[in-house]
């Protein structure tokens, strides 16, 4: 794409290295903020700060979220001083946050509406994905308007696939949360088998890794809990956050997904001691009781 004017909303520890990359394509980005430092935050990026999501998004051609919240992305796209008041016809609007593919089809209707298109595309990478624009992004929406943003998107991540619909990026994110995290419960179960029979847990986990059982979260996280090091790479909170809602579109289906129920409670069970800021291989440790 030729130079876009772009809104940002989200300069949070994903969003601030996607600015970046935007602006090293060579576009120009009008970055929401609510504080005065993280106004210089964006400035010191070369992004212009705006105080509201209406004025981030007036004059911008592509407008991007990545925020917490189903409720969140609701407030800044729809809510009061949100991108539908200043955002006009044509505008595309690309969500990054992992949110509800229910209230995600609720926001592209409502902003359809006003003659505004709409695209889900969550990420899987973290924040490592973010900083190398190495990110895997999952597309919900108009296949149309996905080519159009797409060298947008190519500055952020290498595999950029369309998934359906709108809402269909965001099943397809909690699809990948299911089986990331039920993967890290396995692993956390499989370290604490170890232990508990005094076996030494990296070479279980050299020997693991080289079998079937190999995966890039084993080679992510197994390290992690062998060390005993949960910094935060992935915080738990979000996908607690994560699971809270496949869990709840699960029961509006009446699907029954035991695994994914069990690894929940465990979730919980982290949250409830304190640790959803830390890394989610503190699983391991609500095993370790």
């Amino acid at each position: 794409m030729s130079k876009t004017t772009i809104g940002f909303i989200g300069l949070g520890a994903m969003g601030t290295p996607m600015v970046r990359h935007l602006l090293a394509g060579g576009h120009a980005v009008r970055a929401y903020v609510r504080r005065p430092e993280a106004a210089d935050a964006a400035r010191a990026l070369g992004a212009v700060p705006c105080t509201t999501p209406a004025q981030a998004a007036r004059g911008a051609s592509v407008v991007f979220t990545n925020v917490t919240s189903s409720q969140d992305v609701h407030a800044v796209l729809l809510g009061e001083h949100g991108v539908i008041e200043g955002a006009a016809p044509g505008t595309i609007c690309i969500d990054h946050s992992t949110i509800s593919p229910i209230t995600t089809r609720e926001i592209a209707a409502r902003l359809a509406e006003r003659g505004i298109e709409a695209l889900d595309c969550p990420v899987s990478g973290g924040t490592v994905g973010a900083e190398a624009a190495s990110l895997t992004i999952m597309v919900g929406g108009k296949a149309e308007m996905l080519e159009r943003v797409r060298p947008l998107l190519a500055l952020l991540g290498k595999t950029i696939t369309h998934i359906g619909d709108h809402g269909a990026g965001q099943v397809a994110k909690l699809c990948n949360q299911i089986a990331q995290v039920v993967n890290i419960e396995g692993i956390a179960e499989a370290m604490r088998f170890a232990q508990a029979q005094q076996v030494d847990s990296a070479r279980v986990l050299q020997a693991m890794a080289t079998g079937m059982a190999g995966s890039r979260m084993l080679d992510m996280m197994g390290p992690k809990m062998v060390a005993h090091d949960f910094a935060p790479g992935i915080e738990a909170r979000l996908h607690d956050k994560d699971f809270g809602l496949a869990a709840e579109i699960a029961r509006q289906l009446g699907l029954e997904l035991p695994a994914m129920q069990a690894t929940s409670r465990q979730l919980g069970t982290l949250m409830e001691k304190g640790w959803g800021k830390d890394d989610t291989s503190s699983l391991l440790r609500v095993l370790e009781g």
